[in-house]
């Protein structure tokens, strides 16, 4: 049986998605991919992949802020 991970599929729809043309989307296409892209966040959160992404972008922050003093 072959089994499909969620995350994986949204990503692959995320990527064909952001590949059209920008003036052939509508507001609602928009709208649509945008949910599509938090649904993916969520499901990507919670696992390894997510926290690392999650404590790269953290110490991304971390640095612009002490940058800036």
């Amino acid at each position: 049986m072959l089994t499909i991970n969620v995350a994986v599929l949204l990503a692959v729809i995320i990527v064909v998605r952001l590949r059209r043309r920008t003036e052939a989307r509508s507001r609602n296409d928009e709208q649509v991919t945008v949910l599509i892209v938090l649904v993916f966040g969520v499901l990507v959160a919670p696992t390894a992949f997510g926290q690392g992404v999650a404590d790269v972008v953290g110490q991304f922050a971390t640095g612009l802020t002490e940058a800036g003093r």
